[in-house]
């Protein structure tokens, strides 16, 4: 039986376990989740919605205990600051629904930033 090879995570802070990504881990690709709970744990739908589609595809699903994403909460917060501090503010589109920002066609060469309203 062949053994996958496995590659450790590289800057593992202490009093942490290393973690391993197996040879035959995929990524995906969201840009959308649906979270739903239970009193005993989260539930993360995260899926995948291009122009076209009709329907989301979940790419993955992810449970968690509430404190468990209680603590990725924080982690999170922490990374989008400390990213913030590198790259800049992240803007959220105000004026526009975020399906609008993300899904709008493509500018012409005559066309506004904005979409028109009517």
């Amino acid at each position: 039986m062949a053994e996958s090879k496995k590659t450790p995570l590289p800057s593992t802070p202490p009093n942490l376990p290393k973690l391993v990504l197996p040879a035959n881990l995929t990524s995906v690709y969201a840009n959308m989740v649906r979270i739903a709970h239970t009193p005993a744990e989260l539930v993360f739908d995260f899926a995948r919605m291009l122009p076209g589609d009709a329907v989301p595809t979940v790419q993955a699903r992810v449970l968690m205990s509430p404190l468990g994403a209680k603590l990725f909460l924080n982690a999170l917060t922490e990374n989008l600051a400390k990213y913030e501090a590198s790259f800049g503010p992240i803007q959220i589109p105000h004026q526009q629904s975020l399906a609008d920002f993300l899904f709008r066609p493509p500018a012409g060469p005559d066309d506004k930033d904005e979409p028109e309203s009517k």
